[in-house]
């Protein structure tokens, strides 16, 4: 509770010193005061207003009028804060209005009767009645009045009246701001669910179309002709599969003169979209165009070796060690849900299994998500690649539907990479780039696994010599010799159950204890079939035939085979 003896200093009749010094004093506590209940009585909206607010058609359509005077396409986090602002803007001036609603605000320059009912704003907007006038006496002043008020609170206080200078005639009666209503802290922690409440009503609401993550009213959108589209198409072709920004286009197709730049860009970039010839590949941030014929075909498709036909099986049954290794071993087909999105990730090492290696692509695993480009739609997003250690750049493919990056086969094949090699993946230095980097060594003989392939398709594995460039992960490694004679594996039809007993039987025939750690199962059933964590070790878990011996380690148990 804060002192009212600086109010009753100034107001009251019983001023010591009537010399302009004292009055001066008086005034500056004053004016301290005023500034402490203005923060006291900040006005504020509650944490449950955010989380209960919804998207009114009035919300939708003061959003419209804001980015028809901006002439700008906005995303729904810019839009979000001009929604918050707007709806503050509303509830204060509503809360003043009810405020002033309440009764008549005390000024000091007025005169008031007995029975006169007030509301004091620098007094948080409390309610009193005038219960007695007596002229005040103070030879520094003019002539003014005491009113005795008794206030909502039964309590009594005095105050002056007929001053025609005073701090409070002039001191503003609105409700005061408050740090805790700015739209940047109210989207700090609400912004998510506003957004995802606005993009419910935007898409709901014709009038508005998105382009890259930003919206704009329809009726603004310049018409693009198909003749347009032609030349559009034309200028991609020639620029021989490379993707081109949206101001590269339209140079060359011909708008109308004085045209707004962004306006035209966006109403290309909403024609182009709807046109199957073209293709948005721009990271997030970032509106980049091709044209879909000329993206590598494993790009547009799934290569042979990622493709994974569902195995059905029950998570349930894996134990606390296997989700273990299934979160080290980082799988792409793995779902993500308990990944914390708010974790910071600046580099991953990835053990290639064959899969990858065999379609020159990399795993768009949970963890290396948070390193690759992304979009705000694009399935398929255009980026650079930059070898760590020679500066390389290498054009490259985020496939996000099916979680893979394409373009690495030929980098590949430069680093004599094998199964189980690792790759560190880190943040680029610009926008739209990535920094893959071999953990390389001096190239020497290993003893390592490796795969023969027999002419009637069946398949040993053997402890041979290899020449070894790269480091890599003990478990994983196999050496193939020659991937076309691999191929042919994968076209055996044989279930599931069937293969994983073959590659166990051959695996465990080259170790001298009999038995197979899982991982290493993992990697080897990956030679001829595209198989996540889960399933594979939900059958180690439930078929007897596969007996646990320790540590993950797996051996055949004969009796049941």
């Amino acid at each position: 509770m804060f002192s009212l003896r600086p109010v009753l200093c100034f107001f009251s009749q019983k001023i010591e010193s009537p010399g302009k010094v004292r009055y001066n004093q008086c005034a500056a506590r004053l004016a301290k005061f005023i500034t402490r209940l203005s923060m006291a009585g900040a006005f504020k909206l509650p944490n449950e207003y955010w989380l209960s607010v919804q998207v009114t058609p009035q919300d939708v359509e003061n959003l419209h009028t804001f980015l028809f005077e901006r002439e700008t396409p906005l995303t729904t986090r810019d839009l979000a804060s001009e929604f918050v602002e707007a709806r503050i803007r509303a509830e204060r001036k509503a809360a003043e209005s009810g405020m002033k609603a309440a009764g008549r605000s005390f000024l000091p320059k007025e005169k008031y009767v007995v029975g006169d009912e007030l509301v004091f704003p620098a007094l948080d907007w409390r309610h009193g009645k005038v219960t007695a006038v007596r002229a005040g006496t103070n030879p520094a002043m003019s002539d003014f009045d005491v009113i005795l008020v008794e206030m909502d609170d039964q309590t009594e206080r005095l105050f002056a009246a007929r001053l025609e200078t005073h701090l409070l005639n002039d001191a503003p009666v609105a409700v005061p701001e408050s740090d805790e209503v700015t739209s940047t802290v109210i989207l700090r922690e609400h912004g998510d669910t506003i957004e995802k409440k606005l993009e419910t009503a935007f898409s709901a609401d014709n009038g508005l179309v998105k382009i890259a993550g930003r919206w704009f009213p329809r009726a603004l959108l310049i018409d693009i002709n198909q003749g347009q589209l032609n030349l559009a198409e034309a200028v991609l072709d020639m620029s021989g599969g490379e993707p081109l920004p949206t101001e590269a286009l339209v140079k060359d197709i011909e708008l109308p003169a004085g045209v707004n730049p962004k306006l035209a860009e966006f109403s290309l970039n909403y024609a182009l979209q709807d046109d199957d010839r073209f293709d948005e590949v721009g990271p997030a941030g970032q509106v980049l165009w091709c044209l879909r014929r000329l993206e590598p075909d494993f790009v547009r498709e799934v290569p042979p070796p990622l493709r994974y036909f569902e195995i059905e099986h029950d998570r349930a049954v894996l134990t606390p060690a296997m989700k273990s290794l299934e979160s080290q071993l980082d799988d792409e087909l793995t779902l993500s849900e308990e990944l914390d999105s708010r974790e910071d990730i600046s580099s991953i090492t990835i053990s290639l299994i064959y899969p990858h290696l065999r379609a020159g692509t990399l795993p768009m695993s949970a963890q290396a998500r948070k390193l690759f480009p992304t979009a705000y739609e694009s399935p398929r997003v255009r980026f650079t690649l930059v070898d760590g250690k020679t500066k390389q750049r290498i054009p490259a493919w985020v496939v996000r539907e099916h979680g893979y990056v394409f373009g690495l086969r030929e980098w590949y094949k430069a680093h004599q990479l094998i199964p189980g090699s690792l790759v560190q993946v880190r943040k680029g230095d610009q926008l739209g780039e990535v920094i893959v980097e071999v953990k390389s060594q001096r190239s020497s003989k290993d003893w390592v696994r490796t795969v023969m392939i027999g002419t009637d398709g069946g398949f040993v594995f053997a402890l041979l010599k290899q020449s070894i460039t790269a480091e890599f992960n003990d478990r994983m490694v196999i050496h193939v010799p020659d991937f076309n004679a691999l191929d042919p594996v994968w076209e055996k039809k044989r279930s599931f159950e069937d293969l994983v007993l073959l590659v166990m039987r051959e695996l465990t025939k080259s170790n001298p204890q009999g038995h197979v750690h899982a991982q290493e199962l993992y990697a080897a059933v990956n030679l001829v079939r595209r198989v996540p964590p889960a399933p594979l070790f939900a059958l180690l878990a439930t078929n007897p035939v596969f007996k646990h011996v320790g540590d993950l380690h797996f051996r055949l148990d004969m009796e049941v085979e």
